[in-house]
């Protein structure tokens, strides 16, 4: 029988400390997921192997800028799995070497005032390959100094998809928009979230970055539901409007960045989803249920390019699937994970109230 549940993991302490008790807890993880990324790098990347070190190398210098506590929480990571800081960092950048321009998730935010429980929800699909499953935990950080937070993310990524208990809920999506070679891997700067107790710190952590490549962050706050549009060159924020509600596929939105799009013929498929989510929610019933929530990224209109991605017989990445769903209750301190289709699959929810 599948299980249902991913493996949970937490740690505590300074930076170097927290890395260590990592890679000895999810060795495994770190290692598989670190063979796996380099297998893709080396199929699918255009540029040499070669070429792809030497960026993540020269990315450090930036990381070390922007925090050297996060550096530091890799080299402890590298010090008790056995994979060198390198590697690590190669992890971190592989979107900068190529981004996934069929990416497909769609992620909202609701705001407590338009949900049934009165609670912050962020949610989406994580739509990728199904192989990065076995390398996926719930990983608690406690840091020294700052807000403990959870994520549900590869094993070996400094941040991914998660809440910290200021409160604030993240959620991510590919942008296609212009990039650079090198900088602050996107991760980091979602890290610099999680350390953060307000929608201006959020924003200000993402912006005080020299990025690498440009993302879409879906964030519930205690200011209220808001998606960050960030480029290279500067963040936009994006509001509910009054509606309680805001969402966002794959395509840019704010009116400064919407002529970027004429350039990604790929997103062709990005528009039909934000339609549909927002229709979906737009009829549900007010308030907003979980269950109403699950629904929607249960939705398969418009299949293979639905909300709910299945395998298809797409040449290229037709094997891609919503490998999980997450929707987390960001007030509450809970997050609830479908593992795989949550058309097909149970929520199972992870407590930060719980653990602490």
């Amino acid at each position: 029988m599948t299980a249902t549940r991913y493996r949970e993991i937490e740690v505590s302490g300074t930076p170097f400390d927290m890395g260590q008790q990592l890679g000895e807890a999810a060795r495994d993880e770190i290692r598989g997921f670190d063979e796996i990324a380099l297998e893709r790098v080396n199929k699918t990347v255009t540029v040499s192997r070669e070429r792809a070190m030497a960026v993540a190398d020269r990315c450090v210098s930036f990381v070390e800028e922007y925090s050297a506590d996060m550096l530091a929480e890799l080299r402890g990571v590298s010090d008790s799995s056995g994979v060198c800081l390198a590697n690590l960092m190669l992890l971190q950048i592989r979107n900068q070497l190529q981004p996934e321009a069929d990416a497909g998730c769609t992620s909202f935010s609701i705001a407590p005032a338009s949900q049934a429980d009165h609670h912050a929800v962020v949610g989406q699909n994580w739509d990728n390959d199904p192989a990065l499953d076995p390398f996926t935990i719930i990983l608690t950080r406690r840091p020294e100094g700052q807000p403990t937070h959870m994520n549900i993310t590869q094993a070996g990524l400094v941040a991914y998809i998660g809440l910290n208990e200021a409160g604030i809920g993240v959620c991510m999506n590919t942008l296609p928009a212009p990039s650079r070679n090198v900088g602050v891997p996107h991760y980091f700067t979602v890290r610099g979230i999680y350390q953060s107790e307000s929608l201006e710190d959020a924003v200000h952590a993402v912006r005080r970055a020299h990025r690498a490549i440009p993302s879409n962050v879906m964030l519930a706050t205690p200011e209220g539901p808001a998606d960050l549009e960030v480029t290279v060159d500067d963040v936009h924020v994006l509001g509910d409007e009054g509606s309680g509600i805001v969402t966002h596929t794959n395509h840019c939105l704010h009116p400064q960045l919407v002529p970027i799009n004429d350039d990604f013929p790929e997103l062709i498929e990005s528009g039909p989803r934000k339609c549909r989510v927002d229709d979906l929610l737009r009829n549900a019933a007010k308030p907003l249920t979980l269950d109403d929530l699950k629904a929607v990224l249960s939705d398969h209109d418009n299949h293979p390019t639905s909300i709910c991605r299945h395998p298809n017989d797409h040449p290229e990445n037709g094997y891609w699937t919503s490998v999980f769903s997450v929707l987390i209750e960001a007030d509450a301190g809970l997050m609830h994970v479908s593992r795989g289709n949550p058309c097909a699959q149970p929520y199972e929810t992870y407590s930060l109230i719980q653990s602490q």
